[in-house]
């Protein structure tokens, strides 16, 4: 199905199913995940592990990019609003290469460009994959520590 043809819904389903599956990752590796009822913070959800009898929670934005976007696309996220703090994490997720890249926000605004102009001045955008048409899609190497690397979330914990 071509981007342009997909209606807002089947574009919010993906990004809800998307959000659900990371979801799944971080319970399958014992993190208890809370649901905000409403996403108005960038917070799609919140994780909580309890280090030395006392909880320790970290807060949660979930990016995704279909199956069906360009190659070039297949880890780009950009227009992206950031407020880094401590307890604040990225999700990525591109389901072409099929990898997470899970990155702590106060990183992210280095490792990010942040837009100068236009109108998504202020915002912040990120390429995780390399495309070109000799060597096809594949991850930027300049990412390499976040791939799948749930473990950051575990040693954010203590």
């Amino acid at each position: 199905m071509d981007m342009d043809n997909r209606t807002y819904r089947t574009l919010a389903s993906f990004g809800k199913r998307q959000e659900f599956i990371a979801i799944s990752e971080l319970l399958k590796r014992g993190f208890d995940v809370y649901i905000p009822l409403v996403d108005d913070q960038q917070v799609d959800c919140i994780i909580k592990k309890v280090v030395n009898s006392k909880p320790v929670y970290i807060d949660i934005q979930i990016k995704a990019r279909s199956k069906n976007c360009k190659p070039y696309d297949a880890a780009r996220f950009a227009a992206m609003t950031i407020n880094p703090r401590d307890n604040y994490f990225f999700i990525f997720y591109s389901e072409q290469l099929d990898t997470y890249w899970i990155i702590p926000s106060k990183e992210l605004v280095k490792v990010a460009s942040k837009n100068r102009k236009g109108k998504n001045k202020g915002k912040y955008h990120i390429n995780l994959a390399l495309w070109s048409k000799n060597k096809g899609l594949r991850k930027n190497p300049k990412f390499k520590k976040y791939e799948n690397n749930f473990k950051l979330l575990e040693e954010y914990c203590g």
